[in-house]
């Protein structure tokens, strides 16, 4: 199975950057993983609605490049589905039986997602009402993605 998870941003952080480097090397035994990183859009402080629309429109055209046609698109949103890691790890599994060969996955910029790219995704997920800076989501995204194959191969994993 391949993994593609795009995000907007880079990750700036050495402690984020050495986590998502590990999540990647343990997941290299059970999927391909493709990490891409679109560019970002500086947004000034007290932007206004409108302006904050258009960044992340922007933002937006840089990810719908990537998404593939015979992939299954997840989004991470706030307002989405919270399926706990047992549940999560059936779905992909069942993805996987039912051959879906590819899965993208998609973290938007400090704004959200923009209406397009929640229109071409199959599923939004959220793993909290909380926000987290999307550079921590990575990092909760993979481990939770790394959780799910543990799960599915019956691994031993900490709960």
């Amino acid at each position: 199975m391949k993994i593609t998870i795009i995000c907007v941003g880079k990750i700036k952080e050495d402690f984020y950057r050495k986590a998502v480097l590990e999540y990647e090397k343990r997941l290299g035994r059970y999927c391909r993983l493709e990490v891409i990183e679109v560019q970002d859009e500086k947004t000034p402080d007290h932007a206004g609605p409108a302006l904050e629309e258009q960044i992340k429109e922007k933002e937006a055209e840089r990810i719908l490049k990537h998404i593939k046609e015979d992939a299954y698109v997840f989004t991470l949103e706030i307002q989405g589905t919270k399926p706990d890691s047992v549940s999560f790890a059936n779905q992909l599994n069942q993805l996987a039986v039912q051959g879906t060969s590819h899965i993208q996955f998609i973290i938007g910029g400090s704004l959200g997602l923009h209406q397009s790219v929640s229109k071409v995704s199959r599923q939004a997920v959220s793993f909290s009402n909380m926000t987290f800076p999307h550079q921590l989501m990575r990092v909760i995204l993979l481990e939770q993605i790394y959780r799910c194959f543990r799960i599915i191969k019956g691994e031993p994993y900490h709960k």
